[in-house]
């Protein structure tokens, strides 16, 4: 018995290591078809795929030149409504930062040729 158990084990982690990779593939091809390149990361992949869609959409939806202003605030509040206040956004073609994030609220990516940072501070009330 209890070497059927180690087996049912030992498949189930097998089984559970090709949904992983295929759940990676599956990734890196979204990705891909978005022409998103991830530059730095510690965003849950969810949340990375939604800002990615997100920035597709609005950068579809701008005829001719980039308005960095428009993509920064469409990510800001899709993000504020979405995983709860305090998100900030960073979109050009050339910039510098330095930021402190909360754990899990930080993206630096790519797509076509405009860079977006996105990031999550903690909102903490003011004491009187």
């Amino acid at each position: 018995m209890e070497g059927a158990e180690e087996e049912l084990e030992r498949r189930s982690k097998f089984l559970s290591s090709l949904i992983q990779k295929k759940k990676a593939i599956e990734q890196q091809e979204q990705i891909a078809h978005l022409n998103v390149r991830v530059r730095a990361s510690d965003m849950p992949l969810p949340l990375q795929n939604k800002a990615f869609r997100c920035a597709r959409d609005q950068l579809d939806s701008m005829p001719g030149k980039l308005d960095s202003k428009r993509l920064a605030l469409a990510l800001k509040k899709e993000f504020d409504s979405c995983y709860g206040p305090a998100w900030h956004c960073i979109v050009g073609t050339s910039f510098g930062s330095y930021v402190t994030h909360s754990l899990g609220g930080f993206l630096y990516f790519s797509i076509d040729k405009v860079y977006v940072l996105l990031f999550k501070t903690a909102v903490e009330p003011l004491g009187h």
